[in-house]
């Protein structure tokens, strides 16, 4: 498994509420390292649910999550709500690294400066608050922040979806770019099965709680399988 970063075998999992009320049934899929794996599927299929059960926040009722590197970072859809609004862009990246508690200030001070520079947010903006940065780049101290701890694998939640299209195809060139440089391997979320098709190498489509196709972008795009896969495609056209 040393080409393996994620392993998702047969997880059904979801809440307490008057009962057990299951969202995910049977999820079984992996992220092999380096790849860029894509999650399809409308607003309501259990995405959600199927991010915190890989970062921890719920159990499983059944099945594994198996990682192969520390658990992975996020980075949210909405990067203002995401930011603290009363401190600039340092301090979101440099507060990970605070918590960690394993740098003294220098240290932290250059590995910030040194990932700021990495996401290409001018330095102008290093002591901006988040209402006066673009959501491009806040996007970037999202990124900067996810990144500041080196993790391996991350989760990309709709990074996109709030920017306008050339500021998407920055920041998407911008997790290209982090990809290859820093080692990563990336779940990405998104409704947009454009945006999946330009960045990522597999897809995963979700309907109902269930994966009803994977593959690779070329064969589930050019060869669906699933009516729903059918249909989602339709609609992006």
């Amino acid at each position: 498994m040393d080409n393996l970063v994620l392993e998702v075998k047969n997880v059904s999992a979801g809440y307490f509420e008057r009962g057990y009320h299951e969202v995910l049934h049977n999820i079984d899929f992996n992220i092999k390292h380096g790849e860029i794996m894509g999650l399809v599927g409308e607003s309501g299929t259990g995405k959600t649910t199927l991010t915190r059960v890989i970062l921890g926040i719920i159990k499983p009722q059944s099945g594994q999550v198996i990682h192969y590197t520390k658990r992975p970072q996020i980075i949210f859809q909405d990067a203002y709500s995401s930011l603290n609004p009363c401190f600039n862009a340092r301090w979101a990246v440099e507060e990970p690294l605070k918590i960690f508690g394993k740098y003294n200030s220098k240290e932290r001070n250059r590995r910030v400066d040194q990932m700021l520079e990495r996401v290409n947010l001018p330095r102008e903006c290093w002591n901006m608050l988040p209402s006066e940065l673009s959501g491009g780049q806040r996007q970037r101290v999202c990124i900067a922040s996810a990144l500041i701890r080196r993790p391996h694998f991350l989760i990309a939640d709709e990074p996109v979806s709030a920017l306008d299209v050339t500021i998407q195809a920055q920041i998407l060139n911008l997790l290209r770019q982090l990809r290859d440089e820093l080692d990563l391997s990336y779940l990405f979320i998104s409704h947009d099965l454009n945006v999946v098709y330009q960045l990522c190498d597999r897809v995963l489509v979700m309907k109902d709680g269930a994966i009803v196709e994977q593959g690779t972008v070329k064969e589930v795009y050019n060869n669906p399988k699933h009516e729903y896969t059918k249909s989602l495609l339709a609609a992006s056209v």
